[in-house]
């Protein structure tokens, strides 16, 4: 690999007018060209007889954070919150960390306080999940929006009122290779956004 063509590479913070966060980048060869939209689609456990209708949405920055937040809404006043890291990890695993029970203003908040790692170090996500029924938010570390539930027309219109529209045939930046990328001063913030939250060690997601 070329040093200066890779540096060039992580350099480009923008295709278009979809904008990334400094959390991801697409490969060097461009297979996927990171763009706004989203798509539903059908997540299937088939060894569980289960089928959950999925959203995925590829947001551009400038916005990416404060549709995040509308996306909780949804959910109800309570809710569990599930935070990824793979800090300090090694072949890709990932730590999940668990809290039950936070008041949905509250876990509102602390993001807002913790946005910048939220939005730009890739080695931090999270997940919300509602604490009345089966649905569940999450905010990857590859900086997508994710939503599991039954009903997807509130998120849908949360995006449709940001401008965005819905391409079934979207491909998203983790359908091929990608880069992570973090700074050493976000894993002392990601263990003050753990501290913060009260979260523990993780159990299951959603029991659907």
């Amino acid at each position: 690999m070329n040093p200066e063509k890779l540096v060039s590479h992580l350099q480009v913070d923008h295709y278009g007018d979809f904008w990334l966060t400094e959390a991801i980048r697409p490969s060097l060869n461009l297979e996927i060209v990171p763009r706004e939209g989203y798509r539903v689609d059908t997540f299937r456990d088939e060894q569980a007889g289960l089928e959950v209708p999925v959203l995925v949405a590829a947001v551009s920055r400038e916005r990416l954070f404060d549709l995040f937040l509308e996306f909780l809404d949804p959910l109800g006043e309570v809710v569990d919150v599930v935070v990824e890291t793979s800090h300090a990890s090694e072949g890709g695993a990932h730590q999940d960390l668990y809290r039950e029970q936070i008041d949905l203003p509250v876990l509102k908040s602390h993001c807002c306080d913790f946005e910048e790692i939220l939005l730009h170090d890739g080695c931090t996500g999270v997940a919300v999940i509602g604490a009345e029924g089966p649905m569940e938010v999450q905010f990857d570390e590859h900086k997508l929006l994710v939503v599991y539930a039954r009903n997807l027309k509130p998120f849908e219109r949360i995006l449709r009122s940001a401008g965005l529209k819905r391409d079934d045939k979207l491909k998203v930046i983790t359908e091929a290779e990608h880069l992570h990328s973090t700074e050493p001063q976000y894993a002392a913030a990601f263990e003050q956004f753990c501290y913060r939250l009260g979260v523990g060690e993780a159990a299951e997601h959603v029991s659907w």
